[in-house]
């Protein structure tokens, strides 16, 4: 039927999508981070890029266009949706491309929050095996933290410390697909890419996303303690939520 006319001018899905990730800045506080050791920043970070690389590679030879391949490859490796979008704006992809990606993230979270605890419990794997295993396997941040909760509180616990750790990185994501984008993609023969067009590639919403989880880490931990704090995100995550479900 369309979108009616009077509804248009409110419909601005991209402003509703910036301001939901710039939410989601909050919620990484880099205390939270530390506490994932040194074996789980190894997965975070190694791992990610290699599971990143891998899908990239295998979306090319299945003939999907580079954008399309590079917001799949971002959502898989990082945290599903929201690596998607934030992907999608860094190449300006086909917002179809961004909700395919969407579509097929949410529909394998599903299975798999419900086998992967079923499976590790048949295999016998230890609770904190599990909560990596679970952590850096599923890609939404809802379905991490369900599928740890099946298994145990512990492995609950370690999925979703390395599943928030792992959000960190789209910013650098975004970052470095809108550099290689602009410096490579779409660079023509002999012409120098000028910084204003790498600045006006770079997505906005990444500092904002940053300077938000710098604020919570740094400022509001130290003067307001971890229980205020925790309590003002039990607010922003609602408001994140409906700002994604309106996009």
């Amino acid at each position: 039927v369309g979108t009616p006319k009077w509804l248009k001018p409110a419909v601005k899905t991209e402003l509703f999508i910036k301001i939901g990730l710039v939410l989601l800045g909050a919620e990484i506080l880099f205390n939270v981070l530390l506490s994932a050791g040194a074996f789980g920043l190894f997965e975070i970070t190694v791992g990610l890029f290699l599971v990143w690389y891998f899908a990239y590679y295998l979306a090319i030879k299945f003939g999907l266009k580079k954008s399309f391949a590079c917001v799949m490859a971002s959502a898989t490796s990082i945290c599903g949706v929201s690596a998607a979008i934030a992907a999608g704006g860094a190449v300006k992809g086909d917002p179809k491309e961004v909700s395919y990606t969407i579509s097929l993230v949410l529909l394998f979270a599903m299975p798999m929050l419900v086998l992967m605890p079923m499976i590790a419990r048949v295999v016998g794997l230890p609770d904190a095996v599990v909560g990596a295993w679970i952590g850096g396997t599923i890609d939404t941040t809802p379905a991490v933290v369900a599928a740890g909760a099946l298994y145990s509180d512990k492995a609950m616990n370690v999925a979703s410390i390395l599943k928030m750790s792992q959000n960190v990185l789209i910013g650098i994501a975004a970052f470095l697909l809108a550099l290689y984008w602009v410096l490579k993609v779409e660079r023509k023969p002999n012409e120098k890419p000028r910084p204003v067009e790498i600045w006006y590639r770079f997505p906005k919403f990444v500092l904002g996303f940053i300077i938000a989880s710098l604020i919570f880490s740094f400022l509001l931990v130290p003067t307001m303690g971890n229980k205020s704090v925790d309590t003002i995100l039990s607010i922003t995550k609602g408001i994140r939520g409906w700002f994604f479900a309106m996009a």
